[in-house]
């Protein structure tokens, strides 16, 4: 399966999701996009299955201007929701989740969510909270990385596992829901490459890209 994979801003650089989505090559053919806006139009996203957006609103870790302004390139938020809409998949990852309050790109209300903020990097408990396709052969599990916390603004999800840290709290750490005819799964954690390649959190990226799909 062809999977086009959007990594690299200022605080994630694009090496840690080419690395931690490495052991999973043999599954899934990724394409890596890092600096988005002269690379991404309509016809060039349409063919792929699963969008996998590993990145907040910079053009790159070396340029911070919002790529999801109008004219800096030819798929913004709205073009993203055409292409879920019409079928697609779009799998959020950690800073993908990364859209303060105020943003206007449209970007949160597809996903869902608005970026809150994180403690310093700690302990998290990952506690599964529902069986579905993306949480299978899944149980609960520790980590170390940034905890996340976000305002929902979807109110038509389903939610997979929640994250809990004694300096973050109780937090919504995954969930899935549907847009049209596609399927959109966010995910939380993500920060360090270690977290990529916890067996767990693997297993649940590569049940997210096939559920995104639509092969469960």
């Amino acid at each position: 399966m062809n999977v086009l994979v959007l990594c690299d801003d200022l605080w994630h650089p694009g090496e840690v999701v080419e690395l931690g989505l490495a052991p999973l090559a043999e599954e899934f053919n990724f394409t890596f996009v890092r600096d988005a806006k002269d690379i991404l139009t309509p016809e060039f996203i349409a063919p792929y299955p699963v969008i996998m957006n590993c990145k907040s609103n910079n053009i790159g870790g070396a340029n911070t201007a919002p790529w999801f302004d109008e004219g800096v390139t030819e798929v913004g938020a709205r073009e993203l929701a055409a292409y879920v809409e019409k079928g697609g998949g779009l799998l959020s990852v950690h800073s993908g989740n990364a859209f303060h309050p105020g943003d206007t790109s449209g970007y949160p209300e597809l996903v869902g969510n608005y970026f809150v903020g994180h403690p310093p990097r700690c302990d998290i408990k990952v506690k599964i909270t529902a069986r579905h396709p993306v949480t299978e052969g899944v149980n609960d599990f520790t980590i170390r990385d940034e905890h996340y916390a976000l305002d929902i603004v979807a109110d038509d999800l389903t939610e997979l596992f929640r994250t809990e840290s004694e300096s973050g709290g109780d937090q919504v750490g995954g969930y899935v829901r549907f847009l049209g005819k596609g399927r959109i799964v966010m995910l939380t954690p993500g920060h360090i490459l270690a977290v990529w390649h916890h067996p767990a959190y693997a297993r649940m990226l590569c049940n997210a890209i096939r559920w995104c799909a639509g092969e469960s």
